[in-house]
């Protein structure tokens, strides 16, 4: 993980637990006969999330309604610290932090994780974006019940990605997106049975990884789709965004997203790994 990740050494779950005496239910020894969660039980990842985001971020209430994602805290924590790092490379070396950072989460969803962890690891100024009128609904009492000044705004047009949201006036240091990975619904579902299948477990009846639905999952074509539409759109905004960034979970799809970035001229382009244990996740960044 990053080195300024605070999940490097693991859960503290006998800490977790008395932050959030409703994890202890949850609780499970592992193969070597260590404390953890079934990660699959989409009900103990929410006791989980809840309890790491009091401990370690002072977000003392959050809720997450079925049928949205919950996400994995210390994942998207590395994609926090690494935009951290691409704006101190411009900054000589120093992380720039506080309100004066304006930054736009493009499809920040219910659970607004992003935000959560972005302010209160460097105070930065957030503005979440979401087609979802509910995930806004949700994400908005989140951040009022937190006294946190999130901005979050609903994409009204289902073609737009940052028509709509940033207007004439605005202007970001960065902006940054999940999108989502599947081309669509049955796509979803395979993946999600796969998943099910490499624990040895059945599938629930209608559940989709763990938790989290269109257009969460999927969209026309997937995330290479999304990501080419960000970036003809982003051409738009060249002069009011720093970086344009996006998680890039099929490392397959980077030549043909630094091929589209060619064409529009973007002046640089960055993609940056990031390490959890085995797993390598990565976001391609551009500028022009």
């Amino acid at each position: 993980m990053h080195p300024r990740n605070k999940h490097q050494q693991g859960y503290d779950f006998a800490r977790l637990c008395q932050v959030n005496p409703a994890l202890t239910q949850h609780l499970r020894n592992n193969p070597h006969g260590d404390d953890t969660i079934d990660f699959s039980d989409r009900v103990a990842v929410v006791a989980l999330n809840q309890a790491l985001l009091a401990s370690d971020y002072g977000i003392k209430l959050w809720q997450l309604p079925e049928p949205f994602l919950c996400p994995p805290v210390p994942g998207r924590a590395d994609y926090i610290h690494a935009l951290a790092d691409l704006l101190a490379d411009d900054n000589q070396g120093e992380i720039p932090t506080g309100k004066q950072i304006r930054c736009l989460d493009i499809g920040t969803g219910a659970n607004l994780i992003y935000p959560l962890i972005g302010q209160a690891e460097y105070g930065w100024q957030f503005t979440g974006s979401d087609i979802n009128p509910m995930a806004v609904s949700v994400a908005q009492t989140i951040a009022k019940a937190n006294g946190l000044g999130i901005k979050i705004k609903q994409q009204k047009d289902q073609l737009a990605i940052f028509h709509g949201i940033i207007n004439a006036k605005d202007t970001y240091h960065l902006t940054m997106c999940n999108p989502p990975f599947h081309e669509s619904e049955q796509a979803a579902q395979a993946g999600t049975a796969r998943k099910w299948r490499n624990l040895g477990k059945s599938q629930k009846t209608g559940q989709l990884n763990f938790g989290g639905h269109a257009p969460e999952l999927w969209c026309p074509g997937g995330e290479l789709a999304f990501i080419k539409s960000m970036i003809h759109e982003s051409q738009d905004f060249a002069g009011q965004v720093g970086w344009f960034t996006s998680l890039v979970s099929k490392k397959d799809n980077l030549p043909a997203l630094k091929k589209a970035l060619q064409a529009v001229k973007a002046s640089e382009v960055k993609v940056i790994d990031m390490h959890q244990g085995q797993k390598v996740s990565r976001f391609i960044a551009w500028c022009f």
